[in-house]
């Protein structure tokens, strides 16, 4: 399997598992919390099935990645993403940031511009700002995210089962785009992720402000976001995000939860490779003889 080392720590090296596949032009897939990078299974063949060059990584932390105790920070996050598509040579490339991949999306290109960036897309995705400060009354009270981080020291096992219940709309949508199978998947991801990052993380998407992030952007940009996401809701983030990056396209997907990317995949493909300019096409069908 292919890594790429990020660091070190101790006696022992820090390695990000990644996946790179296809070829055409290149789209950077950066998942969410706390899952990884196979969370993005239907976009992947989707970008593979049009001609496009599809890199998926996890995160430090979680997947097949090292899991080192520290660099759970946006600013680490971004220098992660920096050395992958330095060590893979990519040219004219797209980044997706789903959920607190978002995040990443918007730190990389405040930190290190948009050289060799043609593109970038939000999907239910953290920015600008989740935290409730006084200069953003809008958002999450702290005392929700400490009770998340609370809850996980507990019995994290647990806590994963009933925040993937909402981060899915199980309630609403089992049966008709979500499957106990298909949230089983999402929960035998993250729990193999670091207890460690897990907990850390949930002050780095909460507590990092993006907003000047964002106003630096100035390539075209796509956000995507459910009206009904229950952990990123669409008002304080996918909705100011789109205020904030000039020229930028909002999708507001009626009904979809936060995991969109899999309970209304074929509305989220469409519009990805719309703004990709991209083709859908068929795989190719094996015969059997």
């Amino acid at each position: 399997m292919p890594y790429i080392n990020v660091g070190r720590e101790n006696s022992g090296e820090v390695e990000l598992y990644y996946e790179d596949h296809g070829s055409g032009k290149p789209v950077v897939l950066i998942h969410g919390w706390p899952l990884s990078g196979a969370s993005w299974e239907k976009q992947t063949l989707a970008l593979l099935n049009s001609g496009c060059r599809v890199v998926t990584y996890d995160r430090r932390g979680f997947g097949y990645s090292d899991k080192p105790a520290f660099g759970y920070d946006y600013d680490t996050f971004a220098d992660d993403l920096h050395k992958l598509v330095s060590k893979l040579d990519l040219r004219d490339f797209t980044l997706v940031g789903f959920s607190m991949g978002g995040g990443e999306v918007a730190r990389y290109l405040g930190k290190h511009g948009t050289r060799h960036v043609s593109r970038a897309v939000f999907i239910s995705a953290v920015p600008p700002f989740l935290l409730k400060t006084d200069d953003n009354p809008q958002g999450i009270a702290k005392d929700v995210f400490d009770g998340f981080k609370f809850a996980i020291i507990q019995d994290r096992p647990a806590f994963l089962s009933n925040f993937l219940s909402n981060f899915y709309n199980v309630d609403v949508l089992k049966g008709k785009s979500i499957t106990d199978q298909a949230v089983q998947a999402s929960w035998n991801s993250a729990v193999v992720a670091s207890p460690r990052g897990t907990i850390d993380c949930i002050t780095a998407f909460s507590e990092t402000d993006f907003r000047k992030d964002l106003q630096k952007i100035d390539i075209p940009t796509l956000v995507i976001h459910g009206t009904d996401d229950r952990i990123v809701p669409f008002p304080i983030s996918g909705k100011l995000t789109a205020e904030t990056v000039k020229g930028s396209k909002l999708v507001a997907i009626d009904g979809a939860p936060h995991g969109l990317i899999w309970t209304h995949a074929e509305r989220a493909n469409k519009e990805l490779l719309d703004f990709l300019g991209v083709m859908k096409t068929e795989p190719a069908q094996v015969v059997a003889k």
